[in-house]
């Protein structure tokens, strides 16, 4: 493989629960029937997926565009957790059978706003849920629908003159509400995303 890169809150937590739910229902009823809603959902994309042969290990790069509609982004300035789950699969396509596949793995990326302090706090699975803390929600955006350096394999586990096919996927995973607000996740659910398989495939 060619080691350059290939390319393709309030103190009071029922108020604010309250406040929560009023607010989210108030942006269902505006903006009509839920299922247009679900219109958004083709939107989300994966725009940037790059794959990096360094220093013996194998790195995925790559960026989502179109998973924060102002429905999501109302939710989170809400106070909603949400989560995005991503999906990454490197494989070897073969003939007449299944591919062999070397690496399956499902990383999460979890926002969460805090009223009171007005930071954004960002998580990613792959960091080990590191916090990242910002008050500027466009860069918290991007923490959310970026992954870099990500490890998905060691050159050593590659087969040389073998083809190789690196799939991924992103998906709007969660919406964690309150127990007495789990009534409106029939409405969200219509707030979904989930992008198509975008590929890479390449020769080692």
């Amino acid at each position: 493989m060619n080691p350059s890169l290939c390319r393709l809150s309030s103190s009071n937590p029922a108020r604010q629960g309250f406040r929560c739910f009023f607010f989210l229902l108030f942006l269902f009823f505006l903006s009509g029937f839920p299922f247009w809603a679900s219109a958004h959902a083709k939107e989300a994309a994966i725009t940037n997926l790059i794959l990096a042969n360094r220093d013996q290990v194998l790195e995925v790069y790559l960026r989502t565009e179109g998973a924060f509609t102002p429905k999501i982004e109302a939710a989170v300035q809400s106070g909603v957790p949400v989560t995005f789950s991503y999906y990454l699969v490197l494989e070897s396509p073969r003939r007449f059978r299944p591919s062999l596949e070397l690496s399956d793995i499902k990383l999460t990326h979890t926002i969460r706003y805090n009223a009171i302090r007005e930071t954004y706090t960002v998580t990613r699975s792959w960091e080990g849920f590191a916090p990242h803390v910002t008050q500027d929600f466009e860069e918290a955006k991007r923490k959310m629908c970026n992954i870099s350096n990500l490890v998905i394999a060691q050159v050593e586990e590659m087969e040389k003159g073998r083809a190789y096919r690196l799939r991924a996927k992103a998906k709007l995973s969660e919406l964690t509400l309150p127990l007495y607000l789990h009534h409106i996740l029939f409405f969200l659910s219509f707030w979904n995303f989930e992008t198509d398989w975008y590929s890479i495939d390449f020769t080692f």
